[in-house]
């Protein structure tokens, strides 16, 4: 029998105050509940909770209904947490249900308004709710006496995450990341010197160039010493100088790290920068669709600065057409950044969007399959480069 396709399902990060990763939440790409037959997809096999690790995994769901035994046996009560249509709680027996779940080790959230008339369960505290800016701002201290964490969904503005913070809220998703107002006594030197860095790679230019050129910043130096003697990606060898960094881990992915570098955060008691694990997974997202089928390295490489560089015009607060004049990228490339033209700008589209449209996913040349396997690679490697910068 072949093996169930995965179902088109979106991926979301939530973000704690501290502009840290700590959860996925998983629901249909139409913003509703996902049924008993895709959970049992999704966790059916280890991938999923192997490539959110060591995060958590938020499920969306419209009702109690689809946790039968069989979806209940797959879901691990310590990795995953069931977000709840509050709604459904009008349903027979569906207080009773959930709160024998959250005695069981669940946690619960209920998300959005409870039904007319009904007092909320007084096991059931925790809640979600959309807090888009198409809704009123969600009061300050709104959420009194209520265990948490509380999950705003929808929070696309930096003033959106404020007033929700200001409300109780603890874990946010939504697009509020690519609207960060520049940070205070950050003049964007530092980025200036790694866009020089990225030029010198690229022409190939001598160790000595470039060990000059990062020397000028020693913000610079220690995120990229930082990150190449981490756990994750050094291999238990102790690099002490840039010298070590380009004769060990190669040009290539010493190329890799500066770009991701670009979002690092400017100080080093500075919060970190949220645009860092999105532009690593539009990355290795691009990355792994373009080695799927068949693309050489120096095609791979390239994906994977298209995802990296695409979010640049949110980072420098300016046009993209205006930053890869000056970078001499090649034109598919260039296309792809500004005008979202060819395979690549289509599958960079779908990248930024979030959301694997069939559309979408039909004009990038994509199957279910293909997007599902590569999206859980490059939530993976986002998750950790986000805990190594």
């Amino acid at each position: 029998m072949a093996p169930t396709p995965p179902p088109l399902v979106e991926v979301r990060p939530v973000a704690n105050a501290q502009n840290e990763w700590v959860a996925l939440l998983l629901g249909a790409p139409a913003a509703s509940g996902l049924d008993g037959a895709a959970l049992q997809a999704l966790f059916g096999t280890s991938d999923l909770l192997a490539a959110a690790a060591p995060l958590d995994c938020i499920v969306l769901l419209d009702s109690p209904a689809v946790l039968t035994p069989p979806t209940l046996a797959l879901l691990a009560p310590n990795r995953v947490l069931l977000a709840l249509r509050a709604a459904s709680l009008a349903e027979d027996g569906a207080v009773r249900r959930l709160t024998a779940l959250q005695q069981a080790g669940y946690r619960i959230l209920l998300d959005g308004d409870l039904p007319a008339g009904m007092a909320r369960p007084p096991a059931l505290r925790t809640v979600a709710r959309d807090c888009s800016s198409a809704l009123p701002a969600p009061a300050p201290s709104s959420l009194p006496g209520l265990f948490g964490p509380h999950l705003a969904r929808g929070v696309d503005t930096p003033a959106r995450f404020q007033a929700c913070e200001n409300a109780g809220f603890g874990w946010f998703e939504g697009d509020y990341p690519l609207h960060q107002a520049r940070a205070e006594g950050d003049d964007g030197s530092s980025r200036k010197r790694l866009l020089t860095l990225l030029a010198l790679l690229a022409r190939d230019a001598d160790s000595c160039e470039l060990e000059h050129q990062l020397k000028q910043d020693p913000a610079l130096s220690y995120h990229l010493l930082k990150l190449v003697n981490s756990a994750a990606f050094s291999g238990g060898l102790e690099i002490t100088s840039f010298a070590q960094a380009i004769s060990r881990i190669g040009r290539r992915q010493l190329q890799r790290w500066l770009q991701l570098l670009l979002y690092a955060r400017p100080h080093a008691d500075s919060p970190p920068n949220l645009l860092l694990p999105l532009a690593a997974l539009r990355g290795a997202l691009l990355e792994a669709l373009c080695e799927r089928e068949g693309g050489d390295r120096d095609a791979q490489d390239l994906a994977f600065m298209a995802g990296v560089f695409s979010l640049l015009d949110r980072l420098f607060y300016m046009p993209m057409a205006a930053i890869v004049a000056d970078l001499r990228l090649p034109a598919h490339v260039e296309a792809a950044l500004v005008h979202r033209d060819g395979v690549l700008g289509r599958r960079l589209q779908l990248a930024a969007c979030g959301r694997p449209d069939p559309a979408l996913l039909a004009a990038a040349g994509i199957d279910a399959a293909a997007w599902w396997q590569a999206s859980l690679h490059a939530h993976h490697w986002a998750i950790q480069v986000a805990r190594n910068v």
